[in-house]
């Protein structure tokens, strides 16, 4: 049975007191007037050559569009703190729930390989709980009007749109709240239920539970695939209402799912490495490497596809998504495609890599960054336009959110014996080699 290390716990802690300062520091030095705003950018424009908020400051011979732009301003600075806190959020919260669709094709397809890692996937998406509850809030203040990162939840800019009124019967604010509610209910729910058939499989005398837990994942499946990609549009492509891709849905799954893996087999190193999964052996990971680099070559698929026929069919009202993203998120935006792609391909490619428990541990820390920045660049061009750096409250959120998610990841891992008993195929698992 795994015991969660006082050290780890206090380490888990520390990140979330010092993670919870630097967002406090965010929102307590966020512009509350149009003039704090211009002075904020005046003083950012000195210490960076003046490379962020120069279309927004100059003065303009029309005070009506001046007035605007200033307003403009204000709300993309008011909206950094939000949207620091909203990108962690919903980053660790797909991870969480990129192992539990992995989790769920594992016993839909009653894979002999991976009975021994159930245990570590059903401990990552404890944190759909806490993860999900957050994300949710967030989404309920948005609507209440507490931040500007959604625009079309503004009924005076939604009067004056066309497009946004054609649109307003999905996105209204009272049924995006009900999806999330389905959603995340949904989401929950089957996590809680599989896991809790796969811990009575261990004391059971039949494979009833085992059978239960099969049918459940495969109807879970059906259910994931249509409301993960309802949730990619409410929560990240809603930010740009005006904006819409037919792919979008698959792009955000092939992130979380890459991440789910990842962190999957970050975790199950670790463990390995403290003797609790003595039966895991290098083919496992193998196995789990083998996922990461083919999903990362699947999101770069994806990916490649959006980006390649937006930009080539050079629609006004589509490309606007990547010009605003490649003038002002340059380095960002390829960035990632490196870290996400071109690290992973290199790195993953060869077979015996993927036995080197530091390698994939290496190529897991550059995949999950690589797949933060993907979030930062989906959410922030919207919400806080060339105001964008990574600075104190950006940082304190992955912190904050990192030590919650190693806090009750680990608590839950604590919580049940590591290795599954009764498993059916737990003997094949065990002895798996590739």
């Amino acid at each position: 049975m795994y015991t969660f290390s006082s050290r780890l716990k206090i380490a888990s802690i520390v990140l979330m007191v010092v993670g919870a300062l630097g967002l406090g520091y965010g929102f307590l030095t966020m512009p509350t007037s149009v003039e704090e705003a211009k002075a904020m950018v005046a003083s950012h424009d000195d210490g960076h050559g003046g490379s962020h908020g120069e279309a927004h400051t100059g003065t303009d011979s029309h005070g009506e569009h001046d007035a605007s732009h200033d307003e403009h301003l204000l709300h993309q600075l008011q909206n950094k703190p939000w949207a620091a806190l909203y990108v962690a959020a919903f980053f660790f919260f797909m991870i969480a729930l990129g192992t539990l669709a992995f989790y769920a094709v594992q016993r839909a397809s009653q894979a002999g390989w991976s009975p021994l890692l159930f245990r570590v996937m059903e401990g990552i998406t404890a944190y759909l709980v806490p993860g999900g509850i957050i994300v949710f809030v967030i989404l309920v203040l948005s609507v209440m009007h507490m931040n500007h990162l959604f625009v079309w939840m503004d009924a005076e800019v939604v009067a004056h749109d066309k497009l946004l009124l054609g649109k307003a019967g999905y996105l209204n604010p009272i049924f995006f709240l009900v999806r999330a509610a389905i959603f995340l209910g949904g989401w929950i729910l089957y996590r809680e239920y599989s896991r809790k058939l796969s811990i009575k499989q261990d004391e059971s005398n039949d494979n009833s539970s085992f059978k239960l837990n099969f049918k459940i994942s495969a109807g879970f499946l059906v259910f994931y695939l249509v409301s993960e990609s309802m949730m990619s549009w409410d929560w990240i492509m809603s930010v740009d209402p005006h904006w819409f891709s037919t792919l979008f849905g698959w792009y955000v799954f092939a992130s979380m799912f890459v991440s789910g893996i990842t962190v999957i087999a970050m975790v199950t190193i670790y463990l390995k490495s403290k003797n609790y999964l003595p039966d895991v052996n290098d083919s496992h990971i193998h196995d789990l490497a083998k996922f990461m680099f083919g999903i990362s070559i699947f999101w770069t698929y994806l990916w490649f596809s959006q980006f390649m026929l937006i930009w080539y069919s050079n629609i006004p009202e589509e490309v606007t998504y990547f010009v605003s993203r490649i003038e002002d998120y340059k380095l960002p935006f390829f960035g990632m495609v490196v870290m996400n792609f071109v690290f992973p391909f290199l790195i993953l490619m060869n077979s015996d890599y993927k036995r080197i428990n530091w390698f994939v541990i290496m190529a897991g820390i550059v995949i999950l960054a690589g797949h933060y920045i993907d979030v930062f660049n989906m959410i922030m061009p919207a919400t806080v336009g060339d105001q964008w750096y990574i600075g104190i409250p950006e940082i304190g959120a992955i912190l904050f959110f990192a030590g919650l998610f190693i806090f009750w990841v680990f608590r839950a891992l604590g919580t049940v014996p590591l290795q599954p008993k009764r498993n059916p195929f737990i003997e094949e698992s065990r002895h798996f080699h590739y």
